[in-house]
């Protein structure tokens, strides 16, 4: 019988996800048994970490863990799936918010996916937020990811099947990834017209920090939400050398000003 409080967890996965996601489970408690990955030298520097062992041939996973998490890249999910052999009661989840958990089906009767959402990087020195969207094939796995999610993420754990967290991570690409691309842009046009980009950063965090209080329709401001079109035409005219920019920033105004 599986005991909840404090697991015995393998982690497929050398990442950032693996990285941050094995952190936190060490420091809720849980026990590292074993890194299982094709870089030998990253699962070795994880198990240097964690003080536990680790393997770069699937073949040789652990069989003695409680759960094992599969956290490697979307399209590497099938053909770790299709090499892992494990006894069928054990519980086996992946971290993919658009892979469904039936992937994992053939491996495991108890089986699900652990999906943070959160944009995660090994080489974090403190241990973020992570909230938590968890689904099991039947309440073994989903009590046991439950459970695990909690123990990580406190209140911040919800129940998400495959059509939902394909929902989520479309909106985590647009408000994080779309978001950044936008801070990269900028960051260019800032370089390519003798401004210094970090003059913008109490700006970025207060437009952030601002939305944690009020919808982020409500808190929209500037030249577009104002309909003024002479500021409007200056700033399309500046940006007449950066003709990429400028196609983003007449979008992004016509988008501003049709949202209702």
């Amino acid at each position: 019988m599986i005991n909840l409080t404090t697991m015995d967890i393998v982690i497929i996965g050398s990442g950032n996800v693996a990285s941050v996601l094995g952190r936190k489970f060490k420091a809720a408690g849980h026990r590292i048994l074993q890194v299982v990955s094709r870089n030998a030298s990253a699962a070795s520097k994880l198990a240097y970490e964690w003080d536990t062992e680790s393997t770069n041939y699937i073949s040789l996973v652990n069989k003695k863990a409680d759960l094992y998490l599969v956290a490697v890249p979307d399209d590497a999910i099938p053909h770790i799936v299709s090499e892992l052999k494990l006894p069928a009661k054990k519980i086996l989840a992946h971290t993919a918010a658009s892979v469904s958990k039936d992937v994992l089906k053939n491996v495991s009767d108890h089986y699900g996916v652990f999906y943070p959402l959160q944009s995660l990087r090994k080489e974090m020195k403190a241990l973020p937020e992570v909230p938590v969207f968890f689904d099991g094939n039947d309440e073994v796995a989903r009590k046991a990811l439950e459970k695990l999610a909690h123990s990580i993420a406190e209140e911040k754990v919800e129940a998400a099947g495959d059509d939902a967290r394909m929902k989520l991570h479309v909106a985590a690409v647009i408000v994080s990834n779309f978001t950044n691309h936008l801070y990269a842009l900028t960051e260019d046009y800032c370089k390519k017209e003798g401004l210094e980009f970090k003059q913008l950063l109490p700006l970025i965090e207060e437009t952030a920090s601002r939305i944690k209080s009020m919808s982020p329709k409500q808190a929209q401001t500037g030249p577009a939400i104002r309909h003024d079109k002479e500021t409007l035409q200056k700033h399309i005219e500046l940006l007449k050398d950066h003709p990429h920019l400028k196609n983003i920033y007449v979008l992004l105004t016509e988008s501003i000003q049709q949202l209702k």
